[in-house]
């Protein structure tokens, strides 16, 4: 395995290439990296989100793919060492991805470093047996190396509405839509339905719709989750139709206790069963009632640690990062996670509506200007 020289390396060819291309992105990178030396962990993490920043200005596209790899792991070393377990973990494996046999030297990073990378490449492989892994660069790589079949996007019938434009669709479009009932009003609508939405209106070439249809299919390719539902309408999809490919992502197990849902874990025990037996016992005790330590002493019998159920590879959550350089230009975030949730008895990658999401999600389905 090869150490700190991966590192150096990386940062030399980004370093040298941006004082060429980027200067005031090169100044940036040679701060955060001072800052990480001298251990000032939070100031090096505000100086790469400010490099960040600076790399989503039109004509850094590839600048900032050079210093995608050594920005990764030197946010993970600075999230290792502020305790920030799960966010290094995320950092890490973008890092892996690019480097996966790479380690760290003990007499220059910390203990905490180190363990956050080791974790990281446990992480890295698939959680779910059976299902394919998120992968820190995994669904980035496959859609730029994606084919769409040819003739794959939709045709222009009833159902046309109901298909995955309908993410993109504003309510008074919906409303105009279900109200027509030729074909060629439909035909005429969905005519000007991507023409409202061309970068370059008048042009054949539309490059809203082109990049609209080959996430919708690449969405059906990938995230089919049953026969009934197409990939590109469960929510996996529809976020992929509307934001496209994530920064990175990574998928790992719900231990339990730790689904805010759940403060105690997934219980073995319902209410109802606690309920039965309190009831049960009251019937039974010579008084004909249980006294309030009687009745907390059976209720921890059937609650406590026992009972929990195990841990279940079912039960999983999938999160989605997108830094600043994929968000819509009119989101303030520096970086958005999306997080779906698959739980036995609650459905599978089910998206969480947190407020980030659900704004960033609004944003990204208005007509560009």
């Amino acid at each position: 395995m090869r150490r700190l020289s991966i590192v150096l390396a990386m940062s030399i060819a980004a370093t040298s290439a941006l004082a060429q291309t980027a200067p005031a992105m090169s100044d940036l990178f040679l701060k955060a990296k001072a800052q990480v030396r001298g251990g000032a962990w939070q100031d090096a993490l505000k100086t790469m989100d400010a490099l960040e920043t600076e790399a989503a200005k039109p004509g850094n596209e590839e600048a900032m793919k050079r210093l995608r790899t050594p920005l990764a792991f030197y946010r993970g070393v600075c999230e290792a060492n502020l305790g920030q377990a799960d966010q290094a973990r995320t950092s890490f494996q973008v890092f892996l991805a690019e480097q996966p046999n790479a380690v760290l030297d003990p007499s220059m990073y910390s203990s905490k470093a180190l363990a956050a990378l080791e974790d990281a490449r446990r992480a890295s492989a698939p959680a779910v047996p059976g299902a394919a892994p998120a992968g820190s660069h995994g669904l980035y790589t496959a859609f730029q190396e994606f084919k769409a079949p040819p003739n794959s996007n939709d045709p222009v019938d009833e159902r046309w509405g109901d298909g995955p434009v309908r993410w993109i669709m504003t309510a008074e479009e919906k409303k105009a839509w279900a109200n027509l009932q030729s074909g060629g009003e439909r035909v005429e609508f969905v005519d000007k339905f991507w023409e409202s939405r061309n970068p370059n209106p008048g042009s054949p070439d539309n490059v809203y719709k082109t990049s609209f249809e080959r996430r919708v299919a690449f969405a059906d390719a990938r995230f089919v989750q049953d026969e009934k539902k197409r990939g590109s309408l469960t929510d996996r999809g529809m976020v992929f139709v509307i934001l496209g490919p994530p920064t990175y992502g990574g998928r790992r197990p719900i231990k339990p206790g730790e689904d805010s849902s759940e403060a105690a874990g997934m219980s073995s025990v319902s209410s109802g069963d606690v309920k039965t037996a309190l009831a049960g016992a009251t019937v039974a005790a010579p008084s004909g009632r249980l006294s309030t330590s009687q009745a907390a002493s059976l209720v921890d019998r059937m609650t406590g640690p026992s009972t929990q159920a195990a841990e279940s590879n079912n039960n999983y959550q999938e999160v989605w990062h997108y830094r600043k350089e994929l968000l819509p230009k009119n989101v303030g975030y520096l970086q958005v996670d999306v997080t779906f949730v698959t739980k036995q008895g609650y459905g599978v990658d089910v998206l969480q509506r947190d407020d980030p999401t659900l704004m960033t999600l609004a944003a990204a389905k208005k007509r560009p200007e």
